[in-house]
Order: C-alpha cells, then sequence, then structure tokens
C-alpha cells in the first residue's frame, strides 16, 4: 500500500542530511529504518528552528503518534539528502506533517516520501493539549 501525500500543503523547512556509510544495510542501499532518521531530522530542525521542541520541563510538546513511509527510489552512499518538511491539517491539538527526501544532485527526483500525525501534548497529563497560538499561526 502507497500513501499519498497531499497537495493542499505548506513547505515550513529544509535540511541537508548526509548520507553516512553506515546508513547503508548489507544490500548496498540505505536501510529502510534510515529513512525515518531522515524525517525525524528535519522534523527536529523545524522544532528546534521555531522554539517547540519537546521539552518535558516546558510541560507540553509535540509526540508522534504514526508515520509512514512510501520508498520510492534506493538512496546509496555517498550523497546528501534534501529533506522537505511540510504541514497539513491543523487540528486543536494535532496536524499531519509530511516529508519528502531527494539527492542534492538529483534535485526534484523524490526517492522517497512520508509523515506522521503530531499531537500537542500535555506531559505530566499525558494528554492531548491545544496548540499554542504561536505555532498554530505557523502551521495555518
Amino acid at each position: 500500500m502507497r500513501f499519498e501525500i497531499p497537495a493542499d500543503k505548506k513547505l515550513v523547512h529544509e535540511s541537508i542530511i548526509p548520507i553516512r556509510w553506515g546508513d547503508m544495510d548489507a544490500m548496498g542501499h540505505v536501510n529502510n529504518t534510515i529513512y525515518f532518521r531522515y524525517f525525524e531530522i528535519v522534523r527536529l530542525d523545524w522544532f528546534y528552528s521555531i522554539g517547540a521542541a519537546a521539552d518535558p520541563a516546558a510541560g507540553s510538546g509535540p509526540v508522534i503518534v504514526n508515520a509512514f513511509c512510501s520508498f520510492l527510489r534506493q538512496l546509496e552512499y555517498p550523497g546528501e539528502v534534501k529533506a522537505r518538511m511540510y504541514v497539513a491539517n491543523p487540528g486543536r491539538s494535532s496536524f499531519d506533517t509530511y516529508v519528502t527526501l531527494e539527492r542534492t544532485d538529483e534535485p526534484g527526483v523524490i526517492y522517497a516520501e512520508g509523515g506522521a500525525m503530531t499531537v500537542w501534548t500535555d506531559y505530566a497529563a499525558r494528554k492531548s493539549a491545544p496548540i499554542p497560538d504561536a505555532l498554530r499561526a505557523l502551521i495555518a
């Protein structure tokens, strides 16, 4: 089953991620688990850049409740990945994030695309909480 990312989304961040030798598996391509790591890297880069990273001391922050990836082409070492992160569908406490991965030496050729639902969470209560106004303004 291939998940499609929606056309109606907002680009919020880009990161360049080096492909490491250790990212490859015995088949000579980047292991499928690493694609999720690349998604995590761009998502965390964005959260830190806007001051919304997970911080238990702050009392609330983002939690990923599901994730998916459609593997379209094999990434291989050496090289760099351009990860583009998008947001869509903001609700009271959640929003969707989507990521596309392409090699920097092949602009526009998508190697993988995926996403995750992010829920703003009250860490102490272990329950969803309203998305802060400043974050909502960025994802609206």
